[in-house]
Parts: structure tokens; sequence; C-alpha cells
């Protein structure tokens, strides 16, 4: 019982730490200026394709696919799927606030830094609230209900056609698509499984216990 409360305590933490630092990634992403993520590229293109704003279609698209998701498999909506609706916009604004007081004029060099951090950060953040498996984003559901339900293609690739799917819906749609957005869409997949594997699995099961592949 001890052990099921301490795993079950580091699963709501790791769901907050997860959504918490993908805002903060977020807010890298938009201070570097060097190409938004995939979902934020498909949601500002269907916004202009209506001519109306980034909030109303990001709430009309997250709506929609959480629809789906809960009758393909609403396992995955959870605790985190309620902290990411809530927490997600404001940590990428104060991060993006911080980054503003405290970079006013990055040059390319700091600029380069911020989207591998953004990069990166949002890998791994990922794969934490991933394995804590108490609720994901919808966008985040789609390629893991097509990797672990539907056995399509493995996550990772799932995970890269989806980006990719995104990205050519926002190029399609005139928006800016940057360095940051190709490597995202290339290589978050990837990345986030070798986390899964190598970091967030091995931190709530322990090394002896992680679930097979």
């Amino acid at each position: 019982m001890k052990k099921e409360n301490l795993q079950k305590q580091k699963r709501i933490a790791m769901s907050f730490f997860g959504v918490i630092v993908t805002g903060f990634c977020i807010g890298a992403f938009q201070k570097a200026g060097l190409g938004a993520d995939p979902f934020t590229c498909f949601v500002t293109g269907i916004a202009n394709l209506f001519h109306s704003t980034y909030g109303t279609f990001y709430m009309i698209v997250t709506g929609a696919l959480l629809i789906g998701v809960f009758f393909a498999e609403k396992h995955y909506i959870g605790i985190a799927t309620v902290i990411n609706l809530l927490f997600t916009g404001m940590a990428a604004d104060f991060m993006k606030n911080l980054l503003d007081n405290l970079f006013p004029a990055p040059g390319i060099a700091a600029r380069i830094v911020m989207m591998l951090a953004g990069i990166f950060g949002t890998c791994f953040a990922a794969s934490v609230y991933f394995t804590a498996d108490l609720g994901v984003s919808a966008y985040d559901a789609v390629s893991l209900i097509a990797a672990n339900k539907y056995k399509l293609m493995p996550f990772r690739l799932c995970r890269i056609t989806s980006d990719c799917l995104c990205v050519l819906t926002g190029l399609l749609c005139h928006v800016t698509i940057g360095v940051g957005t190709v490597v995202t869409a290339l290589f978050m997949g990837p990345v986030v499984q070798w986390f899964n594997t190598h970091v967030s699995e091995p931190f709530l099961y322990g090394q002896s216990e992680k679930p097979e592949h």
C-alpha cells in the first residue's frame, strides 16, 4: 500500500511538472521566434482560414479532439488534461514575459539557445506526463492512441506523422514555418521515446519494473 501511494504521488507530481515545463517551453519558442511547434502551426492556420483568433480556434480544435479521444480511449483524459487546459497558457505567458525582461532584444545565438531549450524541454516534459499516465493533452493523445490502441506504427512514427500533417496544414494556410517547427516535427517523437525509456519510466517504476514496449 505504501508503495502504491508513493507511486500515485509520483504520478501527480510528474503531471504537474510536465505540464508546467511544457508551458515554459512554449514561452521560449515564442521568444526565440524561429518557428512554433506543429500543433500551434495547425491551429493558427485553421484560424487564418476563418479570419479568427488563435485562442478561439485553440478551444474549438482542442474541444473537438477531446470528444474524439473520449470515444476512442477516454483513459487518456485525466488530471493532467485538466492541468494542461488551465496552466499551460499561464506558464507560457509567464516565461515569455520573463524572457522579455531578461533579454529585450536577443541576438541570433540567444534565440537558437532558447529554441533548443524549447525543443528538448518540450520532449522531456511530454515524456514525463505521458509516463505519469494521468491524462495528456488532446493533441498528444492522438499519437498515443494511434500507436498503443490501433497499433498503426510505433509512437515516434505516429508523432512524426501527426506533426508533419500539422505543419503541412500551416504551410497551406500561409503560416510562417521556421527551423524550430521543422526540427520539432521530425524529431520530437523519437526524442520523447528516448526520454520515456531512459528517464521517465525508470524514475516512476524503477529499473526492474519498467513496462515492456
